[in-house]
């Protein structure tokens, strides 16, 4: 038998998701020779588009679907041409009790927010209590987010660049709940925000853990405002941009390569058609740090994290209209334009996580959906558009990787699905079966993809979209004597094996961060010998 064929690289990335991708392109833009190893057949992980539908001219966003995180300085250094489209209209969020009214949040009239605020609430004040936790919660975009692409700082140095130190403690010591209660009257209101901190995070409002505070502070500080933008051509086309820069650099990237070991001393082992071995000076991990774990071989004290575990499911559909609201007040156009919220008071995404965590799926599902398709239309094939067809996307909350885990797949999707069209069913005012495309093969333009979607489909661990729990974006100590894996949270517990995906300490949603800065101190280790 031939022995592997060993092919030497400054940098080894496992993995060709987004982040890797921006890896690759910095280090090939700094002249040095990378190679990116993907088990699929195209990069991209969960931020790419396909056509769920066989016949079906829609090409959606079938995991990642928004971006706020992505740094303009990400964006300029390595010539993205990237179109971010900006989403009018902030939210619309029926109100359960009555779904005949609901609060749309117009960003561009804050008149007609307020109305309707006090026509859902009766409550002429809570409009402006919502706008006041929005402009205190304002500085924490501007305090945090130019340091995401820098090493750590020091919990010290934020909370001086913060100034309100209230609103720290309320933010990184208690739980949200506490802030949402004490800043807002209604549980309607209280529930709009508490969303931000449950997107993929198994928690409640008061979670002693923390968990939905650090979820609800990376929603909060994007491009240090907190919008959340439409990519225009889909998720795939901020994928393929990437790759383009990265390819244009000089990286080179290799599809259809599966890893199956790497050792701490740069060895990465993998097959194809027949085995070879690509050694780096540095390593990145591109992949979860647990599937890191899983292939790492021997040597070195990997960084123990829990067993990964999401708790969310997507489900992406095509619409030939969009479907009639109870709340005749609102157009289905302004209320799927923005984020649409479906029972998701404070009191029902609390009683979600009780029951979730008693092993039941929540009744009804805590959800929120937007359409993408009226943002950016060139998703749709000419014959859709002129149809007056529509995407939606819907994500929905407090949904466990344990509640599905060892069922059949197609069961549990069919589940979870049924679950979502009856909570979005309660708002509208007609069933939304209705409305749904049937593509050629007969089969209706709706499916389910859920934790063990992800795990199956992207080797994402329990299906969590962040590989593992979020961490807070800076050094808890001081940042003296640290090496460069370390200052730049990148660290694997292996000298020259690096995080470069979402398992990075600022990792998480589609951001190109971890990438960025596992480059950084990788060029740090190179530049060292």
């Amino acid at each position: 038998m031939n022995p592997p064929e060993t092919t030497r690289y400054d940098v080894v990335i496992v993995g060709g998701g987004h982040n890797a991708l921006v890896a690759a392109a910095y280090l090939a833009r700094a002249g040095r020779s990378v190679v990116v190893l993907e088990k699929q057949d195209a990069v991209g992980g969960a931020a790419v588009s396909e056509r769920p539908w066989a016949g079906v001219d829609a090409r959606l966003s079938r995991y990642s679907y928004l971006v706020s995180l992505l740094p303009r300085r990400i964006i300029d250094d390595l010539d993205l041409r990237i179109d971010l489209r900006r989403r009018r209209y902030s939210s619309y969020t029926p109100d359960p009790a009555d779904p005949t009214r609901g609060i749309l949040i117009d960003t561009q009239d804050a008149e007609a927010t307020a109305a309707s605020f006090t026509r859902t609430l009766g409550d002429t004040d809570e409009a402006e209590r919502f706008a006041a936790l929005g402009e205190r919660l304002a500085p924490l975009g501007r305090a945090v987010f130019p340091t995401m692409t820098e090493p750590l700082p020091t919990a010290d140095e934020v909370r001086a660049r913060l100034a309100d130190d209230e609103l720290w403690v309320s933010l990184t010591e208690r739980p949200l709940g506490e802030l949402l209660r004490s800043s807002l009257g209604s549980d309607l209101a209280r529930g709009i925000a508490l969303t931000d901190g449950l997107i993929g995070t198994f928690a409640s409002s008061d979670d002693p853990s923390l968990a939905q505070n650090r979820c609800f502070l990376y929603h909060v500080i994007g491009g240090e405002t907190g919008h959340w933008d439409v990519p225009v051509g889909g998720m795939g086309a901020v994928t393929a941009e990437l790759e383009r820069a990265a390819r244009e650099a000089g990286a080179e990237i290799r599809t259809g390569v599966e890893v199956i070991s790497v050792s701490p001393s740069g060895e990465v082992h993998t097959v194809t058609d027949r085995p070879e071995t690509y050694v780096g000076d540095v390593v990145l991990s591109g992949v979860g740090r647990a599937v890191l774990a899983r292939l790492l071989t021997s040597g070195g004290t990997p960084t123990e994290t829990p067993e990964p575990e999401g708790a969310q499911v997507k489900v992406n559909m095509l619409l030939s209209r969009l479907p009639r609201l109870k709340d005749a007040s609102v157009t289905p156009e302004a209320a799927f334009a923005g984020t649409f919220h479906v029972n998701e008071t404070m009191t029902q995404l609390d009683a979600a996580y009780a029951a979730a965590s008693a092993g039941l799926v929540p009744e009804p599902l805590p959800a929120e959906i937007y359409c993408h398709s009226l943002t950016d239309p060139s998703i749709l094939g000419d014959e859709l558009r002129a149809s007056g067809a529509q995407t939606l996307t819907l994500f929905g909350l407090q949904v466990p990787h344990r509640l599905i885990d060892g069922e059949d797949r197609v069961a549990a999707g069919a589940r979870l699905l049924a679950a979502a069209q009856r909570s979005l069913d309660s708002v509208l005012a007609e069933p939304l079966r209705d409305c749904i495309v049937e593509g050629p093969d007969g089969r209706l333009c709706i499916e389910a993809r859920t934790t063990t979607d992800l795990e199956r489909s992207l080797g994402m661990i329990g299906g969590d979209i962040f590989h593992g729990g979020l961490s807070w974006p800076w050094l808890e100590g001081a940042a003296d004597d640290l090496g460069a894996a370390e200052r730049w949270g990148v660290e694997t517990g292996h000298a020259r094996i690096l995080m470069c995906g979402s398992s990075a300490r600022r990792g998480g949603a589609v951001s190109g961060i971890g990438g960025q800065n596992a480059a950084m101190a990788a060029l740090e280790i190179l530049r060292r010998g």
